[in-house]
């Protein structure tokens, strides 16, 4: 039965999510369900916001507020089981006909994803608050979000020198 298990998406009352998960988890124990409902994901991502101050906080946020993901074997009995959990208002589909999402729009939600909010952009001056140039000040020429990585003209020795540092390793100069 597991290689007929597709992924679908339900929709909760937001802020459920993880009650939905929790009780589901709890209904296929106690039905020894487990063969027909074989994983259960709530989409996260961690975003590292960097405030004026510097101050570096990694905070873990719901992708999706409202929905679970789950991989299963539709059947009436699973549809039920899921339907009437405290929370859940849902399939996504139409009327009581859940869709399956495929397995490439499962892994393009990112059911890990990682994203830095940067507080500083090109032309800023900023402090290098990590690594061996810690102290330095520099003016920053570039932004690589995706790469997590920044680089900032220095001045070393008599000379501008530019450095690739990570997002995380420099503050807005004040």
């Amino acid at each position: 039965m597991a290689e007929n298990a597709k992924w679908y998406v339900v929709h909760t009352y937001s802020g459920y999510e993880n009650a939905v998960k929790t009780a589901i988890e709890k209904a296929v124990e106690n039905r020894n369900l487990h063969d027909m409902v074989l994983q259960m994901e709530i989409p996260m991502e961690t975003v590292t916001e960097v405030n004026e101050a510097g101050v570096v906080k990694e905070v873990e946020r719901k992708v999706f507020p409202g929905y679970v993901l789950i991989k299963m074997v539709l059947t009436d009995d699973t549809w039920h089981l899921i339907r009437n959990i405290r929370g859940v208002t849902g399939f996504v589909g139409t009327a009581n006909k859940a869709i399956p999402l495929t397995e490439e729009e499962v892994l393009a939600l990112g059911v890990e994803r990682r994203e830095i909010v940067v507080r500083y952009q090109v032309g800023d001056t900023v402090r290098i608050t990590d690594g061996p140039l810690s102290t330095f000040t520099g003016t920053v020429e570039e932004i690589e979000p995706d790469k997590n990585k920044v680089r900032v003209v220095v001045s070393m020795f008599g000379r501008e020198t530019p450095v690739d540092l990570e997002l995380d390793q420099v503050e807005v100069q004040k």
